[in-house]
């Protein structure tokens, strides 16, 4: 069962996509990849070049959770 936060519509929950963490939209994309990535110095447009499938939208969205959980 997928589960959205009210608040960030992009982000999913579900316990039979990458192991019940919070990913984009359900795609596999850990949203602890993209705040991996941010850490280490990737701008936001490196991120976009390398994963096509996500949008800057998914990318605020990402650090926006982050910001829940900090």
């Amino acid at each position: 069962m997928e589960v959205r936060h009210y608040k960030l519509k992009k982000i999913t929950l579900d316990p039979e996509k990458c192991f019940g963490k919070p990913c984009m939209r359900g795609r596999g994309m850990l949203v602890a990849s993209i705040l991996g990535y941010l850490s280490s110095g990737a701008a936001i447009e490196d991120i976009l070049k390398e994963r096509t499938e996500l949008g800057r939208e998914d990318i605020l969205e990402a650090l926006g959770i982050g910001s829940h959980f900090a």
